[in-house]
């Protein structure tokens, strides 16, 4: 939010010129202590703001000046060019124009920056994908995302773990986590922004998208990644809503870190055993079947103890599991 309130306050001196101080404030709605810190920042950043005093005066910026690129230091320039991922681009359909952008910024810097600059791209590469996974596919990826730039309802078949349905939202915002894409969209938008409204949504489940003709007006008060923050959370203290007991060899504690962050979080707190010994540690879990489904895969260098319905959920699971080899071995 500061930040595009900084940005907010560049634009407005360079568009109408000098403007008092308390103008600036009402026009961006925050105190005149508030305005004061940003010009302050604004200052350090560079930005040339100064006080003109007289009947006409208040604040401007020096006469002339204009944001460009000869400002960035080879550190700065380093970070924009990662700012964006190529690969991610060219799923959301925008490959070429994060191509045409990243040379039009290249041939604007000055000509001693351009080694420094392309460097950090050079020698870090990001890859969201997950170990183990292919790439998930989502068809409808480009639709759903020209839904989220346009501002346009999207009318959509939609597959749950539970059922298929058709409905119509407003999308607001993406997210790539792991490898695979969401997206936040209202159910309605009017009036004031609900949250209670507002569902995550995950595209390969899309199974048709189509853009609709009218627009919508994007909730003044929605933050994607303060949102989807508070979803995450409040999903992991649904999930997670079993405490249970295990003892892990350090190979086990390794395994246990797949189950989920609040798992992984109980882990990094246990005591790390030594070679050939095991820790005690509890753990929050998952409800019913799936838990004692996912601690039986860990078997042997991880064992339940309790809660004891779960330990034995487990030990009918492995001897299921041993079944087919009793028999193949009496034949």
């Amino acid at each position: 939010m500061r930040a595009a309130r900084l940005l907010s306050i560049q634009m407005l001196l360079e568009a109408r010129g000098p403007m008092t101080a308390r103008a600036l404030a009402e026009e961006l709605e925050v105190s005149l202590r508030t305005l004061y810190r940003d010009v302050d920042q604004l200052s350090a950043a560079g930005v040339p703001i100064y006080a003109e005093r007289g009947r006409c005066g208040g604040l401007r910026l020096l006469r002339g000046w204009k944001p460009g690129l000869g400002g960035l230091s080879a550190q700065e320039a380093e970070l924009v060019l990662l700012g964006g991922l190529a690969g991610p681009a060219a799923e959301l359909g925008l490959g070429e124009r994060f191509t045409s952008a990243r040379l039009k910024l290249l041939a604007a810097m000055p000509e001693g920056l351009r080694g420094q600059a392309q460097r950090l791209s050079s020698r870090l590469h990001l890859d969201p994908q997950s170990w183990y996974e292919e790439q998930e596919p989502a068809p409808f990826l480009t639709v759903v995302a020209a839904a989220v730039w346009e501002q346009r309802f999207l009318s959509m078949s939609y597959r749950s773990w539970t059922r298929s349905s058709r409905r119509v939202v407003a999308p607001l915002g993406l997210v790539l986590k792991g490898g695979r894409w969401y997206f936040v969209a209202a159910a309605q938008l009017s009036g004031a922004m609900d949250e209670s409204s507002l569902r995550s949504y995950r595209v390969a489940s899309v199974t048709s998208a189509e853009l609709q003709g009218q627009s919508f007006e994007r909730p003044a008060g929605f933050e994607l990644a303060r949102y989807w923050g508070e979803a995450l959370r409040r999903l992991e203290q649904q999930l997670f809503r079993e405490r249970g007991r295990v003892r892990a060899s350090a190979a086990g504690l390794q395994r246990l870190r797949a189950l989920g962050r609040p798992v992984a979080l109980a882990v990094a707190r246990a005591a790390v055993p030594a070679l050939g010994e095991r820790v005690e540690l509890e753990l929050p879990l998952e409800r019913g079947d799936y838990a004692a489904e996912q601690l039986a895969q860990l078997a042997p260098e991880v064992e339940v103890l309790e809660p004891p319905e779960l330990r034995e959920a487990v030990v009918l699971r492995l001897r299921a599991a041993l079944r087919p080899y009793r028999r193949a071995a009496v034949r």
